[in-house]
């Protein structure tokens, strides 16, 4: 499956390397019905997609190492003896799990562009003898949407010390099988699960390659531009008790219907988001014992909470909680990340890297942005990670769909200004 890089040089340029991988994953979890794609955690799709990253890394000749959560990490020389001499290393990268039925380039744009990023740079290096003096990497981030457990960027969570790995290891997915069975079935040490400061340690800045979700670069006329910050959001669980019976002989006054209770929390969601001017969204449900002439005994629901000011998602949520209380319900916050502001030192070198002259916003210049969605690079910030985005034009605005798009023009746009960071942030060797 693996391509083999060097034809990054010829007339076609990125094309050559990009496509070609494109190709590779495009049928990988994808659901012909629908044309989205179904990569979750631990799974045979996500085997398959981590043999594929690792056999990339080999045609390349990085050296791939894995963290204690399963991270997957391939090398351009060496991370340990550049942390030994204070020299962090350089990393780009992203996820290729995603959402039921997501659109392809969510996470894979970011792994593909960073692996042709090292192809321009290996083929910089044999053109003009140019060589890094930072080693440079590239991470595929496990469980980034949370698509099978519930909870997302799981991967960089746990390794630095967000998500204790106790709490994970319960985590079920919809069938009930815990990510610790999971792991197990995938043939991994769920004991193994934790913090990993010595993989946290070889990283001394982190720039995320991702397609932009929503349509700010459409409206702006431009294919890139540079992440400055992530919105506070969170995911909280509703579990809502009921008793069942037969729908069609239990009188509504003797009926105790969890479906009751979730049907209001889903209404003051709505309400209470636009009241205080957030986002909310419960877009997971599971009913038990969920036939058509049962009454519900249980029902459980995933709330997803996110906007430009924290007290305001925190006043959004607490209505919604306060709503689902009064129906007996039971509320667990799964994950929290705050506002995530990114390393403003490096997102202007990024800017300036790219030729960014113009004021913001403007098309002679790189736009910044900030996000609504979460990402690893967030994690990683909030860890004390030197870190950035790069976000590449979408124009149909449309992301955890099938209906996601970037051009393949913007595409390789993005992948030359992810290797002219890259070359600049690695520096010149000796």
């Amino acid at each position: 499956m693996a391509h083999r890089p060097g034809t990054v040089d010829s007339p076609r340029g990125v094309a050559n390397v990009f496509d070609p991988l494109w190709s590779a994953l495009e049928p990988v979890g994808r659901d012909p019905r629908t044309g989205g794609y179904r990569r979750f955690a631990w799974t045979r799709e996500d085997h398959t997609l981590r043999e594929w990253f690792a056999a990339e890394a080999a045609a390349r000749g990085l050296d791939l190492v894995e963290d204690r959560v399963g991270n997957q990490w391939a090398w351009w020389g060496d991370p340990d003896a550049a942390a030994e001499r204070g020299l962090g290393g350089v990393v780009t990268g992203s996820h290729l799990d995603s959402v039921p039925d997501g659109g392809a380039f969510d996470g894979p744009l970011g792994v593909v562009s960073a692996l042709v990023a090292i192809d321009l740079l290996r083929a910089a290096a044999a053109r003009e003898g140019w060589q890094p003096a930072r080693p440079i990497g590239v991470v595929n981030f496990a469980d980034e949407e949370g698509a099978r457990f519930g909870v997302a960027c799981a991967g960089s969570r746990l390794i630095t010390g967000a998500l204790a790995a106790s709490k994970a290891l319960a985590l079920t997915d919809a069938d009930g099988t815990s990510l610790a069975e999971a792991l197990r079935r995938a043939g991994r040490d769920p004991h193994a699960l934790g913090p990993d400061p010595q993989a946290l340690r070889r990283v001394g800045c982190f720039v995320e390659l991702h397609v932009e979700q929503g349509r700010a670069l459409a409206d702006l006329d431009h294919p890139v531009a540079v992440g400055t910050g992530i919105w506070p959001h969170g995911r909280w669980r509703l579990d809502f008790p009921g008793e069942a019976n037969h729908a069609g002989t239990t009188r509504l006054a003797d009926r105790h219907d969890a479906m009751l209770g979730y049907a209001a929390a889903v209404l003051t969601a709505r309400a209470a988001a636009e009241r205080h001017g957030c986002l909310a969204t419960i877009g997971k449900v599971a009913v038990q014992p969920g036939g058509v002439n049962a009454i519900p005994s249980g029902v459980t629901g995933w709330l997803d909470a996110r906007g430009a000011d924290e007290a305001a998602v925190r006043a959004t949520v607490d209505q919604v909680r306060d709503e689902a209380l009064r129906a007996g319900a039971t509320v667990t916050e799964e994950s929290w990340t705050p506002t995530t502001a990114f390393d403003a030192d490096l997102a202007r070198r990024l800017r300036g890297t790219l030729g960014a002259a113009g004021p913001k916003g403007r098309p002679d210049g790189i736009p910044v942005l900030g996000t609504g969605a979460g990402h690893d690079a967030g994690i990683l910030a909030n860890a004390g990670v030197s870190a950035a985005m790069l976000f590449v034009r979408n124009p149909t605005g449309v992301s955890h769909s099938p209906r996601e798009w970037a051009e393949p023009d913007d595409c390789r746009a993005g992948v030359r200004a992810l290797a002219a960071v890259l070359r600049d942030l690695a520096g010149e060797g000796a």
